[in-house]
């Protein structure tokens, strides 16, 4: 086997884990490895009959699961090319990615194929139901025929049985295209980013040397969007290749769901974005500590020691109890929140990536990670800070290496637009970096503001600032007129708690921003604030859109 093939790390840990459990949808179906290997055969004869050649596009659209996962590792194997395509976009993104990919061949939940138009998507020639693999439409003549013919065709296959030494992958090339990503949907300038197959193993090869304490059997719940390269590389590539056992939430993770699967599945490594960890902290933790005797308690020094213990165990068994690390990407926690949790040594830690390296570019284990950062510069990748002084001066983070993408499908001027002329792709995030190679994310390039003597500021501070106060849902923080204004949408039900009504709120968030500007420059104070009745509308990712604010 080659040892920097991707396929091959697959192949051999299929192969290894016959006779374990690899995959299993929440309260549905479950597929052993040997379950997975034989799906993996049956599709790829359904390709072959359809006349999928290498290179053709396939493109995956639907919630988590275990048929998604069969899907985009069947398409890989054979060697077509994965199109993954978050299913909460909304219709006219997933029927504008599926043209413009030129995928010839669509697996889709039914929920969602029940509202595409066929007429948006005319060079798919085939499509199948993720659900259960059934044959939805095809042009194919041959294909139809052959789906007629499958049951017998299969029992006479498989008449003797599946065995270890059925499975072969194909050999893949470092260069080689293996999925196409697009970070976003309908727009006038698409960006499909081509992921090669490099990216898929250094990744994999990465979280494969980096979490020693992930053994083969173990449980993983998958809970971020597998068409988001985030959840795909952590949550489902390498699970796989180190003989995991996946546990796919297809709904929604609410507290409530979330505990009830931790509890059965307790896992050791646990993925998730800021927002979970902040709802579990502000809303369920916080709060008790700020309640009778333990308000007292916390302040004396040896006693407090024995309730943060309590606390710790108590969010380590929310998780299910077994767990060794939660990883923490997507966006920065909340500060006041990071230093709860570094207070009661909770095992967090805070990576930072981008779909365009596949997706990750820097991490470190948790008992190694420095507050505030998001990690050291992973193997096989290079940064550096586009700034005089790297350590103090803020600059654009530029990154090379293993991971990183080809360019964008079918936008030639958008991929020269994100390297420079000497090969470092550029990340659109400002940052610092310390001489121990950890990161230091300060904003998005794009968002900084311009103060009145050319200072830059950065909204994403002003605004962890303002999100650390009880009494806000979230907010934005924007320039108007050469002046920076807040847009709040309050915590109603604090509000309500403090006995705040609605004439008295323009007067109490006065306070609450007055507070704020005494921690901030003179030159990046809020001048003024508007509250906002509705939350800000969000993409996928759960950011939320500026763009429609600014």
């Amino acid at each position: 086997m080659n040892q920097n093939s991707f396929l091959g790390l697959i192949e051999q840990s299929i192969r290894n884990h016959w006779e374990m459990p690899a995959m299993t949808d929440f309260q549905g179906i479950s597929f052993y490895y040997k379950d997975f290997a034989r799906e993996i055969d049956r599709l790829h004869d359904y390709f072959k009959s359809a006349g999928v050649q290498r290179g053709d596009k396939i493109s995956v659209c639907g919630k988590n699961s275990a048929r998604w996962a069969i899907t985009f590792f069947a398409t890989l194997s054979y060697g077509a090319v994965s199109v993954s395509i978050l299913h909460e976009f909304d219709k006219a993104s997933i029927q504008f990615i599926v043209d413009h990919s030129d995928s010839k061949m669509l697996f889709v939940d039914e929920s969602i194929w029940s509202e595409i138009d066929e007429n948006s998507i005319p060079k798919v020639e085939t499509v199948f139901l993720l659900d259960d693999f059934s044959l939805l439409k095809t042009g194919c003549e041959e294909l139809k025929q052959f789906d007629i013919n499958a049951p017998s065709y299969f029992n006479k296959k498989y008449s003797k049985g599946f065995f270890v030494n059925d499975i072969v992958f194909r050999t893949d090339k470092p260069e080689e295209l293996a999925v196409i990503n697009y970070t976003s949907g309908t727009t006038s300038s698409p960006k499909g980013v081509m992921i090669p197959y490099r990216s898929l193993w250094s990744n994999t090869k990465f979280a494969n040397d980096s979490l020693p304490f992930i053994e083969s059997g173990d449980n993983i719940v998958c809970m971020l969007p597998m068409a988001h390269t985030y959840g795909l590389a952590f949550e489902v590539l390498n699970s796989i290749s180190m003989g995991c056992h996946i546990h796919f939430l297809g709904k929604t993770p609410s507290p409530q769901v979330l505990g009830e699967m931790f509890s059965k599945v307790r896992p050791k490594l646990v993925l998730a974005v800021p927002l979970i960890i902040e709802k579990i902290v502000s809303r369920s933790v916080l709060p008790k500590l700020e309640q009778g005797m333990i308000k007292t308690l916390v302040k004396i020094p040896l006693l407090n020691n024995v309730i943060y213990d309590k606390i710790r165990r108590s969010m380590v068994d929310f998780f299910g109890g077994e767990l060794v690390e939660v990883v923490i990407g997507g966006a920065a926690l909340n500060l006041d929140v990071e230093k709860f949790l570094k207070k009661i040594k909770f095992p967090y830690t805070v990576g930072y990536g981008m779909t365009e390296c596949g997706p990750l570019i820097s991490y470190a284990y948790w008992t190694r990670y420095k507050e505030r950062s998001s990690g050291k510069v992973v193997d096989r990748m290079e940064v550096k800070i586009d700034s005089e002084d790297p350590q103090r001066i803020v600059g654009e983070i530029l990154t090379r290496g293993s991971n990183v993408m080809l360019g964008y499908y079918k936008n030639e001027e958008a991929t020269q637009e994100a390297f420079t002329g000497d090969g470092w792709l550029r990340t659109g995030d400002l940052g610092t970096m310390d001489s121990d190679k950890f990161l230091f994310i300060r904003g998005r390039n794009k968002n900084m503001i311009l103060g009145p003597s050319g200072q830059n500021i950065y909204p994403e501070e002003i605004e962890e600032k303002l999100n650390s106060s009880p009494f806000v849902s979230e907010t934005l923080v924007i320039s108007e007129n050469g002046k920076i204004t807040a847009l709040i949408v309050p915590d109603g039900d604090a509000l309500k708690q403090e006995g705040i009504a609605d004439e008295g709120m323009d007067a109490f968030f006065q306070q609450v921003i007055d507070a704020v500007n005494s921690q901030l420059h003179s030159y990046s104070k809020i001048s003024s604030f508007r509250i906002r009745e509705e939350e800000f509308e969000k993409t996928p990712k759960k950011s939320i859109r500026r763009f429609k604010y600014i």
